[in-house]
């Protein structure tokens, strides 16, 4: 059965994110695989974008191997990193940018090197019917428009940094959301007139919201890298996890998603 959780950045977010790293060290959560194939719990840190994809990828894994569970924990990378480096125990990490996973890597928490399985692009979420004529970046600069961004400190807020940079735009957003799943909800619950965000994720919003393509995505294109931790409760799943998001199946899904291949 499939275990997700999303949660806001800051202190008490770092609490929660060890909270569940421990759950998956007890010994009703983890085990380790036999000859018989991955058994037991995996646990996968994932950035808040790969929410769909991930989930339908868990699925199928659980299917594929019974008496395995995968649990996820999506958020913002910067706090799902800063979960790792911090201790919170999990079984694999998926980024939705190398310099997020850096902050892994530095630290000598991963097995080997990680594998870039996907990438992204940004696109402008509006209210459905784009009431606002949005139809550019710069249109995000009108007197009055309410536009949100993702942080600036996770993937998806420094991707639109530098997309406005080399659209020559300057905007003052109305808030800085810590990931890009939150951004997308500002528009959809009618508390923002726009976000940039994924193109991935306006496509996952379906009629909820109107998606708007601008050039400068392209300079900003981000690449989602994923990686076994040093410390995995459950290596032995958790290599399975990793083999089924990088094989032909899972880059189907990923690519149905709207991802593109890496």
């Amino acid at each position: 059965m499939i275990r997700s959780a999303r949660r806001a950045a800051g202190p008490a977010a770092l609490a929660l994110l060890t909270a569940l790293g421990l759950t998956a060290c007890s010994p009703s959560s983890s085990s380790a695989s036999g000859e018989g194939g991955p058994s037991g719990t995996v646990t996968v840190f994932a950035a808040a974008s790969l929410e769909e994809s991930f989930t339908a990828l868990g699925e199928r894994f659980e299917k594929e191997h019974p008496g395995t569970e995968v649990t996820f924990n999506f958020n913002g990378s910067d706090s799902l990193a800063a979960g790792i480096v911090g201790g919170a125990p999990a079984d694999v990490f998926a980024a939705a940018s190398p310099a997020t996973m850096k902050r892994v890597t530095d630290e000598k928490l991963t097995v080997g090197d990680p594998v870039t399985f996907a990438r992204n692009r940004l696109a402008i979420a509006t209210a459905p019917g784009n009431p606002h004529g949005v139809g550019s970046l710069k249109d995000l600069a009108a007197p009055g428009l309410k536009v949100v961004l993702c942080d600036e400190t996770v993937p998806c807020g420094a991707a639109a940094r530098k997309a406005l940079t080399a659209a020559g735009v300057e905007v003052t957003p109305a808030s800085y959301e810590q990931d890009v799943k939150s951004a997308l909800t500002k528009v959809r619950l009618d508390e923002a007139d726009a976000a940039v965000v994924y193109r991935t994720d306006v496509g996952a919003a379906g009629d909820r919201v109107d998606g708007v393509d601008f050039p400068e995505a392209a300079q900003a294109v981000n690449d989602y890298p994923i990686a076994l931790l040093e410390n995995a409760p459950n290596a032995s799943a958790a290599r399975a996890f990793v083999a089924l998001v990088t094989s032909p199946e899972g880059q189907k899904v990923l690519g149905k998603a709207g991802f593109l291949a890496p």
